[in-house]
């Protein structure tokens, strides 16, 4: 392993949770945007990483896949008052649950946060060899 190995793959870490929270961030941010019943509704985003050079321990992880979910179809509520609503009085909501949102949300904060610890602390120790080099 590099001498820097542990940033690098910290590093890549951060960055899949920083995608991981863009995604979840843009599920919460369109959750509620209503569109008229012959229109698609929002698909939510999900993003799907893997390891790199999986099993040597100096890859790190990368975002294998950006997906969205399938469901165009959405849930249909009745509001009449609603300037998009059909004949019917019903307009298209995505199909995004905001408990999982959320709890998806606490993950990957949680994850990006203990990636920048490791460099925060990798950074430190390379620190300190370098004074004891000094001394």
């Amino acid at each position: 392993m590099p001498i820097f190995g542990a940033i690098g793959i910290a590093s890549t870490g951060a960055t899949v949770y920083r995608k991981w929270l863009d995604a979840v961030s843009d599920n919460i941010a369109n959750m509620n945007n209503a569109t008229d019943t012959r229109s698609a509704a929002f698909q939510a985003h999900y993003i799907q990483a893997r390891a790199v050079n999986y099993g040597s321990g100096t890859g790190g992880v990368e975002v294998a896949a950006a997906l969205r979910s399938g469901n165009t179809q959405g849930r249909v509520v009745h509001e009449p008052d609603n300037p998009l609503a059909d004949a019917d009085g019903n307009v298209r909501y995505p199909d995004i649950d905001l408990g999982e949102q959320m709890t998806s949300l606490i993950m990957a904060q949680r994850g990006y946060q203990a990636n920048l610890s490791v460099v925060d602390r990798a950074r430190d120790a390379y620190n300190a060899a370098l004074q004891l080099g000094r001394s």
